[in-house]
């Protein structure tokens, strides 16, 4: 990753906003992963956390599922995409319902300490600045406070992404995506205690290469990169790319490898410090600092 990817952020919204009516009947990995996910919540035990935040929620099926291991919890769902939490009532029961809000991983609109569980699956890779989500994380994350997300890793789609490269694409129209380590570090940068990270990889085989195409945008994973290609010459460069991944063909199907990583870590107490740079910083309330008379 050679840093940060520049996100057009109108762009995300509206390919993230047409893909909310399939997206729950095609996004098949997503499931799998969320319901990974999902079975991880197990390191709470008895442990009923009263405010449930879901980033990146989706249609919010995630939502319904905590929302009814545990009914007396507030569940809200946040996402980039309107339409997308215009679905979540269809996902959920009217008897449970969910709180839908409409915002951005960076900049959530919480109180400080407002909340026991963070729940992510698959969205931080569309989130340019992890530092920047991780220390809001921290901020709305009440002491020892779960935090629980799953991202893409740079192997994801490795295949389409060395064609278009082997097509003369020396930048594919797809999104980088950050390695273990890196995320592990911001994790701690930011503060997060006991972090605990994992990587899977999963292998998905399609027919042809525009069955993974047409799969990509049906979830709204088009290219909405700030740099992206326009105008002329977009069907030259996806020929050249068609016929480059068809030397992959194995048995008949093509291959296409998809890195999840895992991380779960803990909020720290009120006042431990942070790492930006070389320094660490702490802040705390000036009414806790103690007074000489």
């Amino acid at each position: 990753m050679n840093g940060p990817p520049s996100f057009d952020h109108r762009q995300l919204r509206r390919n993230f906003g047409r893909a909310a009516g399939r997206y729950a009947e095609v996004a098949v990995l997503q499931r799998e992963v969320e319901a990974r996910l999902l079975e991880q919540l197990g390191v709470l035990e008895e442990k009923v956390p009263a405010r449930i935040l879901d980033v990146g929620s989706g249609p919010g099926r995630a939502s319904g599922a905590m929302k009814k291991r545990w009914p007396k919890s507030e569940v809200i769902a946040l996402d980039l995409a309107l339409p997308m939490l215009r679905e979540v009532p269809k996902l959920t029961r009217f008897w449970r319902p969910i709180r839908r809000v409409c915002a951005e991983a960076t900049q959530l609109p919480l109180a400080d300490g407002s909340v026991n569980l963070i729940f992510s699956s698959l969205c931080l890779q569309w989130v340019p600045d992890l530092p920047a989500a991780l220390s809001e994380f921290r901020r709305v994350l009440r002491e020892d406070g779960l935090l629980l997300f799953s991202t893409f890793g740079p192997d994801t789609l490795i295949e389409l992404r060395e064609a278009y490269q082997l097509a003369g694409e020396k930048h594919p129209p797809l999104s980088p995506f950050a390695a273990i380590q890196p995320i592990g570090d911001a994790l701690l940068a930011s503060g997060f205690r006991n972090p605990v990270l994992d990587r899977d990889q999963f292998n998905l085989t399609y027919s042809d290469p525009m069955a993974l195409l047409r799969e990509l945008r049906s979830i709204g994973a088009g290219d909405a990169r700030r740099q992206r290609a326009r105008g002329l010459g977009g069907k030259g460069r996806q020929a050249r790319m068609l016929a480059a991944y068809e030397n992959l063909r194995c048995d008949g199907v093509l291959p296409s490898t998809w890195e999840v990583i895992t991380a779960m870590a803990w909020a720290p107490a009120p006042g431990a410090p942070r790492r930006e740079g070389d320094m660490d910083v702490a802040v705390f309330p000036a009414d806790r600092i103690p007074r000489r008379r």
